[in-house]
C-alpha cells in the first residue's frame, strides 16, 4: 500500500474517534461537562494534530510530503469524515 494511503487510513480512524469524542462532547452525554461544542472541536482538532505527528513518525516526514502532503492527504480526509460523523451520529440520538 502505498504511504499516501496509509495516512489517510490513520487520519479516518482518527476521524471516527474524534467524531464520537466531539458527540459526547456537544450531547452533553459526559457528566459535568454538560454541552459545549466549543470544546468538542478543540478535541477534534487535538486528535487531527496527533495523527498527524503520529503519521509522520511512522512513515517518515519525507515519505508523507511535509505539509503539503499532509494537507491533501490528512487534513481534507479528517475534516470530512470528521463532520459527516459527527453530524450522523448527533441525527442517530
Amino acid at each position: 500500500m502505498e504511504v499516501e494511503a496509509k495516512v489517510v487510513t490513520v487520519h479516518i480512524i482518527a476521524a471516527l474517534v474524534a467524531s464520537y469524542l466531539s458527540f459526547l462532547l456537544s450531547t452533553g452525554a459526559i457528566p459535568g461537562l454538560g454541552t459545549n461544542e466549543a470544546m468538542a472541536i478543540l478535541v477534534g482538532l487535538v486528535i487531527l494534530y496527533i495523527a498527524g505527528q503520529a503519521s509522520e513518525k511512522l512513515f517518515g516526514k519525507e515519505e508523507v510530503g511535509g505539509f503539503k502532503g499532509w494537507l491533501w492527504s490528512g487534513i481534507v480526509p479528517f475534516i470530512l469524515l470528521w463532520y459527516t460523523f459527527w453530524a450522523m451520529f448527533i441525527n442517530l440520538l
